[in-house]
């Protein structure tokens, strides 16, 4: 009875912090560990089912991974590509390295140096695709830049999760750790054979029913998990596999979702716990360390992947605003550091540390992201040296066009198969060096630039266009193009796209000619449809063709529509 009263406390607890939390427009992690705090053993020391706590929280841990897994299909690691496997992969490597050169510097011991340069270069998932939501930047390219390298980093975490405890085996000689890793990559390929051939079968029948289902994937993920733990091997490491053995079945989404709030409960009781377990006897030892490595995450991570995106080619707009996106530690690191904890690697005092590292990262992110848009506008001079501009050929001036294109992305798709086809010389404005080189490819009049950048719209030969259609989404730099381009020719005629009304009213009283709003735009195109057709199946048989037709296209440009949206 007590446990249970006990765990009540605690989750009330919680979502009073939570509440705190969101007001200060902070993640709920934050408050977690802060719970933590409150009710361990230096405030009110509450906690006295330490052990039930431990089992929740491993539950939460497996159940992390396991739906990591699901999403960790084959085809989802194929597509990852070269610019989120660059960045990804190399701001590890460069924060690790800086990260263990420092920690040594400080006076720690190389294996402890070790793990927190590792736990310094991971970025929190979570907490990054929240903040790009509530933003609205999904569909931006920093934000699809920014996913594919999160990916890497949560694959590399995951990883040494599950290889750290195979190695810690002092008493064990190599030959009797490859022996055991061998077998971990038998028992592995074994599970994905199953999965391949056994678990379709057993899925038509599981899935007839969403309580069979539930208990399915639940009965599974936590059984793989159970069965790598008697073997030997990291319970995190079944958990993952057995997620990854689930990623190709059609209802894996259904069976994220149902099993996300199970994720949600115990994964705070992990963070509640690692509050709870802060060793804060000696913080003002600590204040100094904390502080330095702070400061490499919330300003050495942003830099390291600036400098990577410049070398690659990309415009400080889109460098900084992926930049700020890992200037926090992730949750794998907390994880990460809490297994060395258990493995009798380093002591508590470290995971209090990188803990506390990670309390002022989140905090100090969050802001970071969520106005890095006007962050960019003050100190956009400073950051001309993260561009490489050798790397892919600026036309200042150049020829003059009719018509410019500012954004090639799904809706200037079609306005440049129209431009094709009027026989009208025009130009495609674009910040993503890939798609310029596309587009150079195959002979379309290009450029590499960022709209949102005066001096470079400038320095554009523009007096001669007659129409501009941005298909950038940012109102401010919206009004900034049409500012410039009506300043060389007051006749320019100007096409924008908004996602808000008030945007598109802000754009209207500024001049602009016409605002798309794709939603709206979609659904009086479909009702006009509806209007003319009426119950003629041969008019929408000619229409459902060309439309695949035109989907095909899309897909093999490598394009997809955005996420659905929420009513």
């Amino acid at each position: 009875m007590y446990v249970f009263a006990e765990v009540g406390i605690l989750v009330a607890i919680a979502a009073l912090m939570a509440l705190a939390m969101r007001a200060l427009r902070q993640p709920l992690i934050i408050g977690h560990i802060l719970t933590g705090l409150v009710v361990g053993p230096f405030v009110f020391d509450i906690i006295r089912s330490a052990e039930t706590l431990r089992l929740f929280s491993q539950l939460g841990i497996a159940f992390l991974l396991f739906i990591v897994g699901l999403s960790l299909s084959p085809k989802v690691i194929k597509e990852i590509g070269r610019v989120a496997v660059l960045t990804g992969i190399g701001q590890v490597a460069i924060t690790s390295l800086a990260g263990y050169w420092i920690s040594i510097w400080l006076g720690f011991p190389p294996l402890t140096s070790l793990y927190i340069a590792v736990a310094l270069s991971f970025s929190s998932t979570i907490i990054i695709l929240k903040l790009i939501s509530d933003k609205g930047d999904l569909d931006n390219l920093y934000a699809k830049i920014s996913i594919g390298f999160l990916l890497v980093q949560d694959l590399i975490a995951v990883g040494l999760i599950f290889i750290l405890p195979l190695v810690s085996r002092r008493q064990a000689s190599w030959d009797t750790v490859a022996l055991v890793a061998l077998q971990g990559v038998l028992v592995t390929a074994v599970l994905l054979v199953v999965s391949h051939y056994l678990l379709p079968r057993l899925h038509l029948f599981f899935s007839r029913s969403q309580e069979l289902l539930f208990l399915f994937a639940n009965a599974w993920g936590m059984g793989i998990a159970a069965l790598f733990l008697q073997l030997g091997f990291p319970l995190e490491g079944g958990a993952l596999i057995a997620g990854v053995a689930l990623s190709n079945l059609p209802s894996r989404r259904e069976i994220s979702a149902r099993l996300s709030p199970l994720r949600d409960f115990f994964i705070v009781i992990f963070f509640i716990l690692l509050g709870s377990q802060l060793v804060i006897g000696d913080l003002s030892g600590m204040a100094y360390p904390v502080v330095i490595f702070s400061l490499l995450v919330l300003v050495g991570n942003p830099i390291i992947l600036m400098a990577i995106m410049g070398w690659m080619g990309y415009r400080k707009s889109t460098s900084f605003n992926t930049g700020v996106t890992v200037a926090q530690i992730s949750e794998f690191s907390l994880i990460l550091v809490a297994l060395g904890v258990g493995l009798g690697h380093v002591e508590a005092r470290t995971l209090t540390l990188v803990t506390l590292v990670g309390l002022v990262t989140i905090f100090g992110s969050t802001y970071l992201i969520l106005y890095s848009d006007k962050i960019l506008r003050r100190i956009a001079g400073f950051l001309s040296i993260f561009e490489r501009r050798s790397l892919i050929a600026e036309t200042a001036g150049g020829r003059a066009s009719e018509v410019a294109l500012f954004g090639y992305n799904r809706i200037g798709y079609d306005f440049l198969e129209v431009f094709k086809r009027s026989g009208k010389s025009f130009v495609v404005i674009d910040y993503d060096p890939q798609v310029i080189r596309e587009l150079s490819g195959r002979g379309v009049h290009s450029i590499y630039g960022d709209a949102g950048d005066a001096d470079f719209i400038n320095s554009l030969n523009l007096s001669a266009v007659k129409l501009a259609v941005s298909t950038v989404p940012d109102p401010e730099t919206n009004l900034l193009l049409l500012g410039e381009l009506r300043a060389k020719n007051t006749a320019v005629i100007f096409l924008a796209v908004a996602h808000r009304i008030d945007e598109a009213a802000a754009l209207y009283k500024a001049g602009a000619n016409f605002v798309i709003m794709p939603h709206f735009l979609g659904g009086k195109y479909a009702s006009e449809i509806v209007e003319s057709y009426g119950y003629d199946l041969d008019k929408f048989a000619s229409l459902r063709e060309k439309h695949l037709t035109s989907l095909s296209s899309r897909l093999a440009a490598g394009q997809e529509h955005p996420p659905v949206e929420k009513n």
